[in-house]
């Protein structure tokens, strides 16, 4: 019989204003600064009013280095345009992946047909961090469309989990990330059970974006809250109490020296000088939007 992990904490998805774009960030936050190799999780769910220039709205030009940004899409599209040359958009149930390396300056905007779409935009965007032998590889772009995502689907069909980095029960994802790292997407619906086998070593967490699963062993967690695992057992099994949309996360820690600040994750105080040097000296290139 395969063991449960147990819950660690339960962190709230709190609504935060970033830049004038309404998010919710469950961490970092005063319980959890991050869940190691990840940093940060912001959900959006954006309406594109119909009279804006597309060209105007999300988020424009701006640098990051020593991280990997991943924009996992739920509804409507992201436009992607970076310094490097690269130019991709990707739709629902899709993911951009980037690799930020030694710094790149990137855009991320609704594509041109989202007014077609309802205008509705809805992500995820994960930074999981770059081990420091990587920090400053030349930085690296992985479009994934939604069917180029493997899926694996239940035997009783309830639940469906989109395998996007990693593996899970023999499933790979497409996208190889620069250190162990698991990244899932899954729909469960109301009474679905299903165990998320999680290589022991790895720390684990779930985000919600709707719904409500009870956690085998352990509490409910409801929408819009993570739910951090220990390591104490195999993986986790959740039975969805209400249809559920969910992330799931995994990751072998890097145990390294974190420094950070705004777009930037380095492993010292140096490292992210040299950062913000090379930036306003143009080393990360220049991205002029069409």
């Amino acid at each position: 019989m395969k063991t449960n992990r147990t819950i660690k904490s339960i962190l709230y998805g709190q609504p935060m204003d970033m830049g004038g774009i309404p998010i919710r960030q469950p961490f970092p936050s005063r319980k959890a600064e991050q869940i190691d190799p990840f940093l940060l999780l912001h959900h959006a769910e954006l309406t594109v009013p119909a009279d804006m220039d597309t060209k105007h709205a999300g988020v424009g030009p701006h640098p990051h280095r020593g991280f990997s940004p991943v924009t996992f899409l739920f509804e409507g599209g992201v436009n992607h345009h970076d310094s490097r040359g690269n130019k991709n958009t990707v739709y629902a149930g899709g993911t951009q992946w980037m690799n930020a390396g030694m710094g790149v300056i990137h855009s991320e905007r609704p594509p041109m047909d989202i007014h077609e779409m309802g205008g509705r935009q809805e992500l995820i965007q994960l930074w999981v961090n770059t081990p420091a032998k990587h920090k400053m590889d030349t930085p690296s772009y992985f479009p994934l469309t939604a069917e180029e995502t493997p899926a694996l689907v239940s035997e009783d069909g309830l639940t469906t989990v989109k395998v996007i980095a990693g593996s899970l029960n023999g499933v790979e994802g497409p996208i190889k990330p620069l250190s162990p790292v698991n990244t899932f997407t899954a729909v469960m619906k109301k009474g679905a059970r299903f165990f998320f086998n999680i290589p022991q070593t790895h720390n684990a967490f779930i985000y919600l974006l709707d719904g409500k699963v009870q956690v085998t062993g352990d509490s409910e967690v409801d929408g819009k809250y993570v739910a951090v695992f220990n390591h104490d057992g195999e993986g986790f099994e959740l039975e969805a109490r209400e249809d559920t949309r969910l992330f799931i996360g995994t990751g072998e820690p890097l145990n390294e020296p974190v420094a950070s600040h705004g777009p930037f994750v380095m492993n010292n105080q140096t490292e992210l000088m040299e950062a913000f040097r090379d930036y306003q000296l143009g080393k990360m290139g220049v991205l002029i939007e069409e």
